[in-house]
């Protein structure tokens, strides 16, 4: 059995997280690895699952948090979410 790092819970079912940088983790529930390794919106502060939007180097959940924490590089983003072509 492996220990999460984020709760301490003991589980045999628990999964290992290798990131880019070499970086390993242990967790018991996708849960736990998100609040450990997800990226923080800048705006809202909500955990970033999806892509999200970068702007100038700020993570951003959302063209719309994108938008209202920087006016002038926000409106650059668009979500594609609810868009139609024409």
């Amino acid at each position: 059995m492996a220990v999460c790092e984020t709760c301490g819970n003991d589980y045999y079912m628990a999964f290992e997280v290798r990131t880019v940088g070499g970086g390993s983790h242990t967790f018991d529930s996708f849960e736990c690895a998100i609040h450990k390794l997800a990226p923080v919106c800048e705006h809202c502060g909500t955990r970033i699952v999806g892509h999200g939007s970068e702007v100038s180097g700020r993570f951003y959940c959302c063209a719309h948090c994108a938008r209202s924490a920087d006016a002038a590089a926000g409106s650059e983003i668009r979500d594609a979410v609810g868009a139609y072509p024409g």
